[in-house]
């Protein structure tokens, strides 16, 4: 595998507030004791994932910013079975005190069960 496939370039990832925005809108939702996951199709060859993770649910940094690098991770990994739809990752209180494994199954499931949704409404 290339250098590529190890990194999370900018073109995976939402970058505006409009984008965001759009998924927020009108979105296909998976929820869980750990995340609740937003996404709707996009136009693109790609998917693209933003993290949304609330410093009002997750009130240490440290846990923070290990739900985000599961959440990478595991989008990553899953991310060319996943075309064409815009994703935002919100954490829910649970996932504080999760480990990462039981997090990136969980984040798992979301990617299926999404990619079965906005295939059907797309």
């Amino acid at each position: 595998m290339s250098a590529e496939g190890f990194g999370f370039p900018d073109q995976y990832r939402l970058g505006t507030p409009a984008e965001y925005k759009r998924v927020f809108a009108n979105p296909v939702k998976s929820t869980d004791r750990y995340f609740t996951v937003l996404a709707v199709s996009n136009c693109l060859a790609h998917s693209r994932l933003g993290l949304a993770i609330a410093k009002k649910t997750i009130k240490k940094a440290v846990a923070r910013n290990r739900i985000k690098r599961a959440a990478r991770e595991s989008f990553r990994l899953q991310r060319q079975h996943i075309v064409g739809i815009d994703i935002v990752v919100l954490a829910r209180g649970d996932a504080a005190n999760a480990a990462s494994p039981i997090l990136r199954k969980s984040l798992e499931r979301h990617w299926l069960k999404l990619v079965e949704r906005c295939d059907s409404c797309s």
